[in-house]
């Protein structure tokens, strides 16, 4: 079993607060890593997917009332949003009675989604987190094997812990084609599975390209604005990831529009029918997979006050992440898949133009030392590991 590094943070969180939302695609393991808090703590489990449980909760003060010396969990909880509105009179009524924390845990499939049901009855009174794939501190460390297995298969643990690459692309196939004709349906508006699949392969071929909705328009045969919603709807379900442009008034023209990638390399592969570790070697897709697994990586470990960004003017000048730090510090990163890593022209005008605080190149080596020019080559698993240390100090 992987111990899940935001287990700690769930416990933390729920012993100050009176409830609490994880959030993360569908299987990437919310369920088991509650069920695994609910034996540490009293809880009990309820999935919203479930008729019965369903009805338990129908009248949830009644229920509260039975369970109330334990963490309710109440799975998939963006199904049921009118379970919401009576939540905050008995998280108050709990707070007249000095009991201020750990009354609920509700874990939903969706983002924004969930957010906006919780956010409107239960502000001041909810604490959030979102549930990563799987990543490399927490299964590969320093294991070059590991980390190549997780880059192929992706971090949802049935993919990655399957016993074989075929068994682990069948999953992801099975995973893929759940999301299209089941929870897309259900979660938001009805859009034909066919034309989802055709946008989600395009996204996987051109994999951390800088979206240009008018070409994906032509390409599905529906307008921009079409487009625009069928990407809003697979970022609130946390399927892909737009990262946004760092423009500031610096005197250059600079891209504007944002990178989008699929948050988890193993869905990108499996839907460009890519078996296992040699053939992605031999892909097209090898060199933009390998940037965007690094970036979500390191995405797992930011601090909330960390705001991510990517760098690229028409000259030339690129970085292919920015982490600003609240506004004071900014590190740029550059990803190399070489054990030999070579900074470009590129980088150093772009960490000229941020004006970089710290440059990292982050590479699939092992060692970490000084490329000159104050830039630091670093694997990924020590380059999270700072981020985390980073996060603790404040």
């Amino acid at each position: 079993m992987i111990r899940r590094r935001l287990e700690a943070r769930i416990l933390s969180v729920l012993r100050r607060s009176p409830a609490m939302a994880l959030t993360g695609p569908r299987q990437v393991g919310k369920t088991t890593l509650a069920l695994d808090i609910g034996e540490k703590i009293p809880a009990i489990y309820l999935d919203l997917e479930n008729r019965l449980d369903l009805q338990k909760v129908s009248n949830i003060e009644a229920f509260h009332e039975e369970n109330r010396d334990k963490l309710i969990i109440l799975d998939e909880v963006q199904r049921t949003p009118e379970i919401f509105a009576p939540l905050r009179g008995i998280i108050d009524k709990e707070r007249r009675k000095g009991n201020k924390s750990g009354h609920f845990l509700f874990l939903g499939s969706a983002s924004m989604v969930l957010l906006r049901q919780s956010g409107e009855s239960l502000a001041g009174r909810i604490a959030y987190s979102e549930l990563f794939p799987i990543d490399v501190l927490e299964y590969a460390n320093n294991s070059e094997e590991k980390l190549n297995s997780l880059w192929v298969r992706g971090g949802f643990p049935e993919s990655l812990l399957a016993d074989s690459d075929e068994n682990s692309l069948a999953w992801r196939l099975d995973f893929i084609k759940t999301y299209l004709e089941r929870d897309i349906p259900q979660l938001g508006p009805r859009i034909p599975a066919r034309t989802l699949e055709r946008l989600w392969t395009m996204l996987a071929h051109n994999q951390g390209g800088i979206l240009n909705s008018s070409q994906l328009a032509r390409n599905l045969e529906v307008s921009s604005p079409t487009v625009h919603r069928y990407l809003d709807l697979m970022v609130d379900l946390l399927l892909i990831r737009r990262l946004e442009p760092w423009f500031s008034n610096i005197g250059k023209r600079l891209v504007r529009a944002p990178k989008i990638y699929i948050r988890d390399s193993g869905i990108t592969h499996a839907l460009l029918n890519i078996k296992n570790y040699n053939e992605l070697l031999g892909h097209p897709v090898v060199g933009t997979s390998w940037e965007t697994f690094v970036i979500e990586n390191i995405f797992s470990v930011l601090p909330v006050w960390c705001h991510p960004f990517f760098y690229r003017s028409p000259g030339g000048a690129e970085i292919d992440l920015i982490l600003e730090f609240g506004g004071k510090e900014k590190w740029a990163i550059e990803v190399k898949r070489k054990t030999v890593p070579v900074v470009s022209k590129g980088f150093h005008i772009g960490c000229e133009d941020i004006k970089a605080d710290r440059k990292f190149v982050v590479y699939s080596g092992q060692d970490r030392f000084s490329m000159g020019n104050d830039i630091t080559a670093i694997p990924l698993h020590e380059l999270m590991q700072l981020l985390l240390d980073e996060k603790s100090s404040l």
